[in-house]
């Protein structure tokens, strides 16, 4: 009886205990599945209602598909034509923004991979025949079939681009192929052949033209995966730092380089590294033997040629060459016996404010900016750099300066340095494209020191270095004395590409940067639209902040997958969002 009785009365306090053990564990498993989901799904959006479809963006209309917001030619018509201000950047309002995705052309096919995409290119993705016809005796480009193939001709390259850069080879002092010369800027650039012919010699060139009636050269260029932009001397500064360029070119680029007092030639100055050089050629040089072919008085050309060498002198440049129908200037290194010069010349019109390395919708001055100054006549202002490639491993100038204002010392750069091999090397493994040469041009959206870039060096890529004109630190001159090229921009607007333009996106903390200054919608709405459909995107930043962004990148098609920020999370707890459209 009592085994019994004793289990009568024991059982409600069974009955009571089974009952909270279960809930106790139903709420464990809930808990549990809730943090997996939240940790590998993106989180519901702050300003709607949970909803367990996603809402896609549309597909803009077809009159889309090679749209370039800033540089749009029905908004460009509300500006005037003066010094070709038209061209300049002239971006949407808000309100005016697409908020759709950018469609593919009909028939688009995969580029060709590198090196075989530098001189073809399918007709299908650039359909636009101005260009094969109207500089058809030039030999810029040919349809051949469903191809369009380069040449390598050019308005001055008569024996193609190969002979030209050969006879700029023999020309300049020193040797394309010594490491001298690692960046060079291509103003006027065509198809970027110049630029294109170059990189036989381990040179990276921007090239940047302005938005044409000959339909999209830059876009002919960026098909080809070289290194282009749009962009037009008018009335801003170019987006680059002071002393940037190794050499700055102009083939026939058409620039009045002597009006507005030299404004041109001074903004070349500004970005043209002491010691570098400017080559020219095209009118007015060679006046005498071509002023019949260009249909021009020799008059008019010889009274071209003399202000510029007026110009040029006042630049503290010395003509160091001229053959071969081209002319080279050289900047001084330093401003110490080129100000004793001019004294006796004429008064210098050096700038006495104003930052030089600003280069975000900043106003062009007619005046010359002091270099850094040097206590020996033959130094180099700011600093000498070593030749290509020990100058991307060697502490920039920038960084070795003691009296740097941005507060990075060689510490911060050596360890930035060490990180981003580090995380490259992870990157790698995650995208198996790297070394395939799939992969020909990576924008990096938030460049930093250009760790990135250098770490990709290994790889058959160029990286184009964005340094947001509002960092806390100005890299940009760092990563340009690294033998980088990059530019200024503000990601709450539009960048100045054509569609499809990079095979890789590297977005470092660029949303918890921006999401209190814009919609961050936009911006992944605007990496949609320059990334190529079987590109890849690599997302990193704060565990909060990508959970947000994988929500939009639904949204807008991307088959994201969440990954740890590194190979071990304890070291490094960021989150990494990887979108590959390869597959």
């Amino acid at each position: 009886m009592f085994p019994q009785q004793n289990l009568i009365t024991k059982t409600p306090f069974l009955i009571k205990f089974l009952f909270i053990t279960f809930l106790l564990f139903s709420l464990f498993l809930y808990f549990i599945s809730s943090s997996f989901s939240s940790f590998f799904t993106s989180p519901p959006s702050l300003h709607q209602p949970p909803s367990t479809t996603t809402i896609h963006f549309d597909f803009c209309t077809s009159n889309y598909t090679n749209h370039c917001p800033c540089e749009d030619p029905i908004r460009q018509k509300r500006f005037k034509n003066t010094n070709h201000f038209r061209k300049e950047r002239h971006c949407p309002q808000n309100k005016e923004r697409l908020r759709c995705l950018i469609p593919m052309p009909e028939g688009y096919k995969s580029p060709f991979h590198w090196p075989e995409s530098k001189e073809s290119a399918w007709f299908s993705n650039v359909p636009f025949t101005k260009l094969v016809e109207y500089k058809k005796s030039q030999n810029w480009v040919r349809l051949e079939g469903e191809r369009l193939v380069f040449p390598g001709g050019g308005t001055s390259f008569p024996d193609g681009v190969k002979g030209y850069v050969d006879a700029i080879n023999r020309v300049l002092p020193v040797s394309l192929d010594s490491g001298v010369i690692r960046t060079v800027l291509d103003v006027g650039c065509g198809v970027a052949s110049f630029g294109a012919s170059l990189m036989d010699y381990n040179i990276l060139t921007m090239s940047i033209a302005p938005s044409d009636e000959h339909e999209a050269q830059v876009q002919f260029a960026l098909e080809r995966g070289l290194p282009a932009m749009l962009g037009v001397l008018s009335t801003h500064r170019l987006s680059f730092p002071s002393r940037s360029f190794d050499m700055a070119h102009c083939s026939r680029c058409l620039v009045p380089w002597t009006a507005r007092d030299g404004l041109y030639l001074r903004e070349i100055d500004r970005i043209l590294r002491p010691g570098g050089y400017w080559v020219l050629s095209g009118p007015p040089i060679n006046w005498r033997v071509n002023h019949k072919a260009w249909e021009r008085e020799p008059k008019v050309l010889e009274k071209e040629q003399s202000m510029l060498e007026d110009l040029a002198m006042e630049l503290c440049w010395e003509k160091v060459a001229e053959g071969e129908q081209i002319a080279v200037w050289q900047k001084a290194k330093n401003h110490v016996s080129c100000m004793l010069k001019l004294k006796t010349l004429r008064s210098p019109k050096f700038c006495n404010s104003s930052d030089p390395d600003a280069g975000w919708y900043t106003k062009m001055t007619a005046c010359i900016f002091p270099l850094p100054e040097v206590k020996d006549i033959h130094e180099v202002s700011g600093g000498a750099l070593q030749k290509w490639p020990m100058r991307l491993n060697t502490a920039p100038p920038r960084i070795r300066n003691e009296n740097n204002d941005n507060g990075f010392t060689l510490k911060t750069y050596n360890e930035d340095s060490k990180t981003w091999e580090r995380r490259v090397s992870y990157y790698a493994v995650m995208l198996k494209s790297f070394s395939s040469g799939a992969y020909r041009n990576v924008m990096d959206m938030n460049a930093g020191f250009g760790g990135f870039a250098a770490a990709m060096v290994k790889y058959p890529v160029w990286v184009m270095n964005v340094v947001p004109f509002d960092s806390k630190s100005n890299n940009l001159g760092v990563i340009y004395e690294r033998g980088l090229i990059g530019t200024y921009m503000d990601w709450c607007e539009p960048f100045s590409t054509y569609p499809r333009t990079y095979d890789l996106i590297h977005a470092y903390h660029i949303f918890s940067m921006y999401i209190n200054k814009c919609d961050i919608t936009d911006i992944l709405l605007e990496m949609h639209r320059i990334l190529r459909p079987k590109g890849a995107v690599i997302i990193r930043d704060h565990r909060d902040v990508i959970l947000k962004v994988k929500e939009i990148t639904n949204q807008i098609r991307w088959k994201g997958i969440l990954v740890a920020g590194d190979q071990d999370e304890s070291v490094d707890p960021e989150m990494i969002l990887v979108v590959d459209n390869t597959d």
